[in-house]
């Protein structure tokens, strides 16, 4: 299945996905959908992403039968977001020297996230690292890239995954 996500005209953090005849609201970047993707422009990229794995916190979302891999968050988890290093757009092992998102958070946004493929094969430094699917702050605010859901939505979105599905971004 390809799903296709359009951002909301006149609000360009906000965005809908539509996934056959189910359509669910997300929050994007902050500067809405980008063609050419910079680390820290806060642009979600206009692309096909491939979703590739999924992490998930233990004590906050129950683990059961995803269609891709699944890894349990730790504390000493981490994702590189610094172009420098070589290790680039990769989960690491906290601590780290390098630039870095923690996935382990306290506000609940990475109760449950989506690894894509965006700029993994190889990782080109500087063009965006950490583009995931993970969970909304309230009301949509914007992301700093990535595609956040509400709860009911990430679960029904979860069920529509498969090793098939692509995400288009328009």
């Amino acid at each position: 299945m390809i799903a296709h996500l359009f951002a909301r005209v006149g609000q360009k953090h906000l965005g809908f996905i539509r996934m056959g005849t189910l359509t669910l609201p997300c929050a994007i970047g902050r500067s809405g959908v980008v063609t050419r993707k910079r680390e820290g422009d806060g642009g979600t990229p206009r692309a096909l992403l491939r979703p590739v794995a999924i992490y998930f916190r233990p004590d906050r979302f129950r683990r059961h039968r995803f269609a891709l891999p699944a890894k349990a968050i730790t504390r000493d988890m981490g994702w590189c977001d610094d172009p420098r290093s070589p290790r680039y757009n990769r989960a690491i092992p906290l601590p780290s020297s390098s630039s870095h998102e923690k996935l382990w958070r306290d506000d609940g946004l990475y109760d449950i996230v989506v690894e894509t493929d965006w700029n993994r094969r190889p990782a080109i430094s500087g063009q965006g690292s950490a583009i995931f699917i993970h969970l909304a702050r309230p009301g949509f605010k914007p992301t700093e890239g990535c595609i956040a859901f509400d709860r009911k939505g990430m679960k029904l979105f979860l069920s529509h995954l498969d090793k098939n599905f692509g995400l288009h971004i328009h």
